[in-house]
């Protein structure tokens, strides 16, 4: 059964069990070298970053279910395109799965006001880490504090 790693709406399990029957949650998962960005209508969408990593949700679907995820994301509309990409699973090895990509030059219309709140939720009820989740937050346009770096550079002086 194909993979789907979900990375905006897709994560909140009750509404991929209203439009994927047969999808199974296996858990967290990273996708490497990507942000997660908006595009300009504000859907979630992720955009090449070699410094950054997007968190999800790695979903097992139904082949069937493909064809509801297509529609839902507007796959052939110009939405959102559908690659296959690998990504990290937490404690398991690297896989290969589906994942939708926000086209920006074409509009979906305007997401909903509450589409980053849902978003923002639904990382959390996956156990996404808090400072990925103030990630999310800051995109969606709240004013969360920037966590303190972990590091930091030290200038040594140059003895002559």
């Amino acid at each position: 059964m194909p993979l789907h790693f979900a990375y905006g709406s897709n994560m909140d399990a009750a509404a991929m069990a209203r439009r994927c029957v047969r999808a199974r949650g296996l858990g967290r998962a990273f996708l490497p070298r990507h942000r997660f960005a908006l595009t300009p209508d504000g859907f979630a969408t992720i955009v090449r970053d070699p410094a950054a990593h997007v968190a999800g949700v790695l979903w097992e679907v139904g082949f069937g279910d493909l064809a509801a995820l297509d529609r839902y994301e507007g796959v052939g509309q110009g939405a959102y395109i559908k690659i296959s990409t690998p990504v990290l699973r937490e404690g398991a090895a690297p896989v290969r799965a589906l994942v939708y990509v926000g086209v920006p030059e074409k509009s979906a219309g305007r997401a909903p006001a509450d589409y980053m709140e849902k978003i923002v939720a639904a990382a959390r009820v996956q156990g996404l880490a808090a400072d990925y989740v103030d990630v999310l937050r800051r995109v969606g346009g709240e004013n969360v504090p920037e966590a303190p770096k972990k590091f930091r550079a030290i200038k040594i002086p140059v003895v002559s």
